[in-house]
């Protein structure tokens, strides 16, 4: 079946090669089927097409003999303008697809195409009110698309700018780190060296920080001491108590100042 399909397909023209296997053998089978079918439906369709042709050749016959016996009257016989008005009617019958030409078949047919050009007018204005809300709808997304851009370009400069900072502020404190480090160990050797020359260890930086804090905690300490003396001074009790209590404050005073001017004599060495 598909070698005298091929033949009938290329007549005398020699048949394409191809590489025969069960799959090309099945589709060049399925599209001879499907071609045998779609021959034989033009062939239906040809010889009704030639059988409404003889019937119109026979109607039309039939109505020129009808027409010459009843009026003796041949479309021959027609002027040229009559002749056109004659084959206006008849190619207005052929696009109504009227049975005839009378007006019982005219009128409908014209209806009928009214009625066409209403609802195709109809759908039309439906397309266009379509067409402009998607054309708004379009508008606001290329609107919005625009926006979109220059929010992230704006980001993207942002951003830039962030990882610069970012940046600059890692090597500063790549910096930092490397030059504390750098003051540690200075700092370190130098204790070292001032061990080695025997140094006091109560005189290194940690110890007189210590003692600088000692000394503003003394100092404080000293504040309400003042005041409770200043209180006694003002009194006009007895005045051997009085003195008495003026001595204790003072020992007590002479004992901060003694040991605030030693720790202060020892920062200052």
């Amino acid at each position: 079946m598909v070698a005298a399909w091929l033949k009938k397909i290329f007549g005398d023209h020699p048949i394409p090669q191809y590489e025969v296997n069960p799959r090309t053998t099945e589709i060049l089978h399925h599209l001879a089927e499907r071609n045998s079918v779609r021959d034989r439906d033009v062939y239906l369709v040809i010889e009704d097409l030639k059988q409404k042709a003889s019937e119109y050749e026979s109607e039309a016959k039939h109505l020129q003999d009808l027409l010459m016996e009843s009026v003796n009257f041949s479309p021959a016989n027609l002027s040229g303008t009559g002749s056109r008005y004659l084959n206006a009617l008849v190619d207005s019958a052929v696009a109504l697809e009227t049975k005839d030409t009378s007006l019982a078949s005219f009128i409908p047919a014209v209806n009928d195409l009214t009625s066409d050009l209403f609802r195709t007018k109809s759908k039309n204005e439906e397309i266009k009110l379509e067409l402009a809300k998607l054309e708004k709808n379009l508008t606001a997304t290329l609107v919005l698309e625009k926006c979109l851009r220059e929010d992230l370009k704006k980001a993207e400069l942002h951003l830039s700018t962030e990882r610069a900072k970012v940046d600059n502020r890692l090597q500063n404190m790549n910096f930092l780190k490397v030059k504390s480090e750098e003051f540690r160990c200075g700092i370190r050797a130098a204790e070292e060296q001032l061990s080695a020359r025997g140094l006091d260890a109560s005189l290194s930086h940690q110890s007189l920080v210590a003692l600088s804090e000692k000394l503003a905690e003394l100092k404080q300490q000293t504040i309400p001491l003042k005041k409770k003396l200043e209180s006694y001074l003002d009194l006009m009790p007895n005045p051997s108590l009085a003195q008495v209590k003026i001595e204790e404050a003072k020992r007590e005073l002479d004992i901060i100042e003694a040991e605030l001017t030693k720790k202060v004599d020892m920062m200052e060495l």
